[in-house]
């Protein structure tokens, strides 16, 4: 039995940056083997342990063959003479068919990646990338990660066949959104949305977006978003980012319903977390409102605070305002955030309760009358601030 680490360990340490995590391949043991040792089995389709001690994933040394279209559609084979260099051959690209003996140096590399780490190169290790829709996904989501790399033209052609021959279409919607919300997580999260729509992938996981971005400015989109992973922002914070740039001020009343409407309708198919949905919904509805904060009564501004739910969801107000922030790169960018954080405090500092009940005693059985003087007192606690 020998142990390797493979994938993303080593590539990283060969790219120079930090481990985070390590993947176990394990060659000429048997599933009673790993047992026999303490390994604790977790695997469905394939024989994956925990170790005892560490709780890392240890897998078995596997090949595959395609049995059905889509990615589920995979037949595997686990035994004691499946080679090293047989289970890297499945993997998707070439910086991640590496893999190191432990106790040793020695990187065993049959498919070229440390030349193509060295070149920056994202390239398929065989033809059988084309089995795995999935695959399309994860190089969109690599080229976010490694923004500095670029695609091999062979690799781009052979995800273009994939989408055209229809093999893209079994991905399932949540798989979709969990790819597409890593590579949000990236450095670069515009090289992503570049992929999927050179490859012609776009159309076909998301089709209502690839309309709105057709009509829409592509270099404020990708600014946008990429503004949002500069800032570290979360990934409700990018993900309304992307939808609000789509939206630029010279749409018209039915061209603005219109995007809402598809981005209602992309949030149902993807079944998008409803978090990281209402920010998106609110940043694209209240964008314009917050980059003309510096310029809106006081009035306004509580009437603002008051339709975002801002006083019940201040994190989630925070997230809107830096999400509608990242559509334009302005010195203001600061000023106007503290100010309505400053804001915010202000009108929550009013003693509401106090406000009801004596607006109560004044105007009984008039119930708006306490919805007035509430807000009133907002927005003269407001108006005292400098902006």
């Amino acid at each position: 039995m020998k142990i390797f680490h493979v994938g993303g360990s080593v590539r990283d340490a060969l790219l120079g940056l930090p481990v985070q995590d390590l993947d176990y391949v394990v060659v000429g043991a048997t599933p009673e083997q790993m047992l026999a040792q303490g390994f604790k089995p977790v695997g469905k389709d394939f024989p994956v342990f925990i170790h005892p001690q560490t709780q890392a994933e240890y897998a078995l040394a596997r090949t595959e063959r395609k049995s059905a279209p889509g990615y589920h559609g995979f037949v595997f084979h686990c035994a004691p003479d499946v080679t090293i260099e047989q289970d890297l051959q499945r993997r998707d690209l070439t910086i991640n068919a590496m893999a190191i003996a432990e106790n040793s140096e020695e990187i065993i590399d049959p498919f070229g990646g440390q030349q193509d780490v060295t070149k920056r190169v994202l390239r398929h290790v065989s033809d059988a990338f084309s089995e795995d829709p999935v695959r399309i996904l994860r190089v969109a989501r690599f080229a976010a990660r490694f923004h500095t790399f670029t695609i091999a033209p062979e690799t781009m052609l052979l995800m273009r066949h994939m989408v055209q021959s229809g093999e893209v279409d079994a991905l399932v919607p949540e798989r979709v959104w969990q790819e597409i919300a890593r590579g949000l997580m990236e450095q670069q999260p515009s090289r992503m949305l570049d992929v999927l729509r050179d490859t012609g992938a776009i159309k076909h996981i998301m089709p209502e977006l690839h309309e709105i971005l057709i009509k829409s400015n592509e270099i404020a989109v990708r600014h946008a978003v990429d503004r949002a992973a500069q800032a570290e922002f979360s990934l409700a914070v990018r993900w309304a980012a992307l939808l609000a740039a789509c939206d630029n001020g010279g749409l018209k009343n039915d061209e603005h319903q219109l995007i809402g409407q598809r981005i209602e309708k992309l949030h149902a198919r993807l079944k998008v977390p409803t978090e990281v949905r209402d920010v998106a919904l609110l940043a694209l509805r209240e964008h314009a409102h917050i980059e003309q904060t510096l310029t809106l009564t006081p009035e306004a501004i509580v009437h603002f605070l008051e339709i975002c739910d801002a006083f019940r969801r201040p994190a989630r107000f925070t997230q809107i305002v830096q999400a509608a922030l990242c559509l334009t790169c302005a010195e203001s960018h600061s000023t106007v955030q503290i100010y309505l954080e400053h804001a915010l405090a202000a009108a929550k500092s009013v003693p509401s309760s106090t406000i009801a009940e004596t607006t109560k005693l004044r105007f009984p059985n008039q119930p708006e009358q306490i919805a007035k003087a509430i807000s009133a007192a907002r927005v003269e606690a407001v108006t005292q601030l400098p902006k």
